[in-house]
């Protein structure tokens, strides 16, 4: 547990959910969120976070909806439960796509790829069925970091998880309200508020993946240089796109064909 006042990290949570939605507009009037729900600390803190900021603005409406795969030994009610002592709307959807992944991934390779797209799909189709205008994930900081290197290391392209962006199908729109979020924030909240956390058997139960390994990698580099997470997330949002390689960003052409005019007119004695 941090040796910080609790207040303290529950001020800084609610500050960075704030800040990203006024800087991105994840929530606008009229808005009804799907509010995915794992029973991890992540969307438990989010639900948290969008509670608090509709109770502010009052002009959007929040609906919880979980997921259950079927995973053995799942226990069923705590969410019910907890949703409705909490009094928010909720709907749980049950889809054994547990079995698809275990059927189709061999044994010994990570599952998380298969299962997040299945995840994916039949979460669209759920905010398509309540229409929903808002599909709200609980990617933290250090979610977008991790993805940001997994991206850098094994597929050559500099991408992370967007806190706001369209389906390709542009049907719908999905948000991540804790972007700015640190986990360790997340985790001492939830230790706070004492969350009923349901831990996930597929993907946390697999050794050796490089998700694990990236977040090991940042971690060292965090207790060897504090913020340097912080650091890294910053430049995320502090581009040079001249100083890179991407001529789709930057029209190197144009910079070169500009060039080649002030050039001439130098030469000719009319460039000042």
């Amino acid at each position: 547990m941090s040796k910080e006042p609790e207040d303290k990290i529950v001020k800084r949570l609610r500050k960075s959910v704030w800040e990203l939605n006024k800087t991105f507009q994840l929530v606008e009037p009229g808005d009804k969120v799907m509010v995915c729900l794992s029973g991890g600390k992540d969307s438990y803190t989010m639900l948290d976070m969008l509670i608090e900021l509709q109770a502010f603005k009052r002009d959007f409406e929040i609906i919880a909806v979980n997921l259950d795969q079927k995973q053995p030994g799942f226990p069923e009610h705590i969410l019910p439960e907890y949703l409705e002592k909490k009094k928010v709307p909720f709907k749980i959807y049950e889809k054994d796509t547990y079995s698809v992944v275990k059927a189709m991934v061999p044994e010994g390779k990570t599952m998380c790829s298969l299962c997040s797209r299945l995840r994916r799909g039949n979460l669209y189709s759920a905010a398509e069925e309540l229409g929903a205008t808002k599909i709200a994930l609980g990617h933290h900081m250090d979610d977008v970091l991790e993805t940001f290197f997994l991206n850098l290391f094994f597929s050559g392209k500099m991408e992370t998880m967007p806190a706001k962006y369209k389906t390709d199908d542009g049907k719908h729109v999905v948000i991540r309200p804790l972007a700015y979020s640190k986990e360790s924030d997340i985790a001492h909240y939830a230790q706070i508020q004492q969350f009923p956390i349901i831990p996930c058997t597929l993907c946390g139960s697999q050794p050796n993946m490089q998700r694990k390994l990236i977040k090991q990698m940042l971690n060292t580099w965090e207790a060897d240089y504090p913020d340097r997470k912080k650091i890294i997330f910053n430049a995320l949002s502090n581009v040079s796109a001249s100083h890179l390689y991407d001529t789709d960003l930057y029209d190197f052409q144009a910079f070169a064909r500009i060039a080649g005019e002030k050039l001439s007119a130098t030469e000719t004695g009319d460039w000042w």
